[in-house]
């Protein structure tokens, strides 16, 4: 049977670890790397609720995009997700940055599914790519279908050929994209718009969950072909956020 490690280690030859950013915390955060997987559940995200259907499946590793301990930890105390792991015999993996970073991860799924043909950037998690000349609103349009939600967006008012794409917080690497006609991400500020309008950047926010809960039936899919005789499973995590 496969263990906890085996699936470090396999993360860590798709995605590797050491390639994340300073300031993230990817690796094996809870758990014991010799444990035996019985079932595995992959989520963007590890809560209480995710915890809960994890243990209803029978699954006692978790893998995430996003770290389940990001900040320093001054307590481990009951009602906490670290606590409940621990309490409920679930291992944590989680793959942040790297998976950003990696070929055939979060960023390349979005771009994938919006048939978009990518490049690494100088930033490695940065995508950029070419699209056909279309509008701000046809582009926007184009995203919020094939993510199935509402998107924002600020029209730069000129047509779109080159783009950038990075999908969750995107915005700090704008700059980094060099000269491009639209900025593709997830979260976005007002001023963010702002600065994209008037640097004749068309800028799209299509939500933090949208556009990187692409990446985990992808990565369901290759954990389960590594690891043929352990059932992989995507727990379809819902968007807390909702819209009116």
């Amino acid at each position: 049977m496969a263990k906890v490690k085996d699936f470090y280690d396999y993360l860590n030859s798709i995605a590797p670890f050491d390639t994340q950013e300073n300031w993230d915390n990817s690796g094996m955060l809870v758990g014991d790397m010799n444990a035996d997987v019985k079932k595995a559940a992959v989520v963007l995200d590890i809560t209480p609720e995710e915890i809960k259907k994890a243990k209803v499946i029978g699954a006692n590793l978790i893998i995430s995009h996003h770290p389940v301990i990001f900040s320093p930890v001054k307590s481990v105390t009951k009602g906490s997700v670290p606590y409940e792991l621990i309490a409920s015999s679930i291992n944590a993996l989680c793959c942040h940055t790297p998976l950003d970073i990696a070929e055939g991860g979060t960023n390349d799924s979005l771009a994938e599914l919006l048939g978009i043909d990518v490049t690494r950037a100088d930033d490695p998690i940065l995508r950029l790519g070419t699209v056909e000349p279309t509008t701000a609103a046809e582009l926007a349009g184009k995203i919020a279908e094939a993510l199935n939600t509402k998107v924002r967006y600020a029209d730069a008012g000129k047509k779109i050929e080159k783009v950038a794409i990075c999908t969750g917080a995107g915005c700090s690497l704008i700059e980094a994209a060099g000269e491009i006609d639209a900025f593709i991400t997830g979260d976005a500020s007002h001023h963010n718009f702002l600065d994209c309008v008037q640097a004749g950047i068309t800028l799209i926010a299509a939500g933090h969950y949208e556009t990187e809960i692409v990446v985990v039936p992808v990565l369901v899919k290759k954990l389960q072909a590594q690891f043929p005789d352990i059932e992989i499973i995507d727990i379809k995590q819902e968007n807390p956020i909702k819209f009116i």
